[in-house]
């Protein structure tokens, strides 16, 4: 079986000269933009019910809610993507991460559902600005030191949700203030962002698809809208687990404030222990069988954390979950930047903005069905998520011949 997704692809010439040192030095920062980003989502994750019980919001409201932030995340994905061409990086993951951060720190001190709209919609801005960024500047610190890092690197991102989930529980259950809390995390994105940006990799600008030949257009690849379609079904899955894995164990589990929040770490604990060991699993046993046997796992992990709504059922469930989807978009994004005739960036973007969709949409739809019936049938929704990539995934890969 070839290995596609596993090696990394040729090094550009200038990052390919860069000493040795400075290629681990931007492994090193981005490994920590990664981590920062995860704890940042995480923070705001853990808040999910703060947010609903300061401004009472129903279920529909806080959808509406959850839809501007990630409407936010859409639009700067689309309207950036020139912008981080032209400045690089380096300057977008600064600048995103700046925007994260202000807008993080405002969240809880808003004093109405309306001033929070605009504040979530920044923030998802800032969050999309900063990830579309470092996942670029992943791709090209993977080409400059000549081996597969992808999986690892999205490790730190659950790593960070991890501990910021953690840290979160632990400032409630000693009666910190959400907002005090928010704006501390805040405080720690951008010390770290700025220790951390300038060993970021130059910006080297590409015209050339590193496939050779003639460049192909990514709006008319079925092979880039196939990948798509399979990250918009994973992420509307991971999109739940962010968004209402907290409320899930406060509502239906009836958990205290710092379980619930015990829960959401289960879930990105379990993911980043995933990922870490993303590389070595799929070069052993290939891209096509990490996918099914994630997906598989995902399923069974929902479906107990449903049927036995119980404190560690739900938290063997949501941690079954976590390395169910762990590798899902590592291993859809390293297949986008592998496709014939188009070249890494625009295959990445291509793929990253259609699967953005299921963040946008899959928080809404749990959140209608809720309305409509209850959570837990809203979060099924999530278990026929997992169930569709098990069965579509491998099938996407296997015409890749990955």
């Amino acid at each position: 079986m070839t290995q596609t997704t596993s090696s990394p692809s040729p090094i550009p010439t200038a990052h390919g000269n860069l000493a040795p040192a400075a290629r681990e030095r931007a492994r090193f920062a981005t490994m920590a933009l990664f981590f920062i980003a995860g704890m940042a989502y995480a923070s705001w994750g853990v808040h999910v019910p703060t947010v609903r019980d300061k401004f009472q919001l129903d279920p529909a409201m806080l959808s509406v809610a959850l839809f501007v932030l990630t409407g936010g995340s859409i639009a700067a994905t689309v309207a950036n993507a020139k912008w981080i061409a032209r400045a690089g990086t380096r300057r977008a993951c600064l600048v995103g991460g700046l925007v994260m951060s202000a807008s993080m720190a405002l969240i809880l001190a808003m004093p109405t559902y309306a001033l929070l709209l605009p504040v979530l919609a920044a923030f998802g801005a800032g969050m999309a600005t900063m990830d579309v960024a470092m996942n670029a500047e992943a791709s090209a610190v993977e080409q400059a030191l000549g081996r597969p890092i992808m999986s690892s690197l999205h490790g730190m991102f659950s790593l960070g949700g991890m501990i910021g989930a953690g840290i979160g529980g632990l400032a409630l259950s000693h009666g910190m203030a959400s907002a005090v809390h928010m704006l501390l995390a805040a405080l720690v994105c951008v010390v770290v962002l700025v220790v951390a940006c300038p060993a970021v990799l130059p910006h080297i600008p590409h015209t050339e698809s590193h496939h050779g030949g003639a460049r192909a257009s990514r709006w008319r690849s079925p092979v880039l809208w196939a990948l798509g379609a399979v990250a918009l079904i994973a992420l509307i899955a991971e999109g739940a687990m962010y968004d209402w894995a907290a409320v899930y164990m406060r509502d239906v589990v009836r958990s205290t404030p710092a379980f619930a929040s015990a829960g959401y770490a289960a879930f990105t604990g379990a993911m980043a222990a995933g990922r870490f060991a993303g590389d070595v699993v799929r070069a052993r046993f290939g891209a096509v069988q990490l996918v099914f046997a994630s997906g598989s796992i995902a399923f069974a992990g929902m479906v107990a954390a449903l049927v036995l709504p119980f404190s560690v059922t739900a938290l063997i469930g949501f941690a079954m979950m976590g390395i169910g989807l762990a590798n899902m978009m590592p291993v859809l994004f390293a297949a986008a930047m592998r496709v014939k005739g188009i070249h890494a960036a625009e295959g990445l973007a291509h793929v990253a903005s259609i699967a953005y969709v299921g963040l946008l949409f899959g928080p809404v739809l749990i959140g209608g069905v809720a309305q409509v019936a209850n959570l837990s049938i809203g979060l099924a929704v999530v278990a026929l998520c997992a169930a569709l990539v098990a069965v579509i995934g491998p099938r996407v890969l296997k015409r890749l011949g990955v």
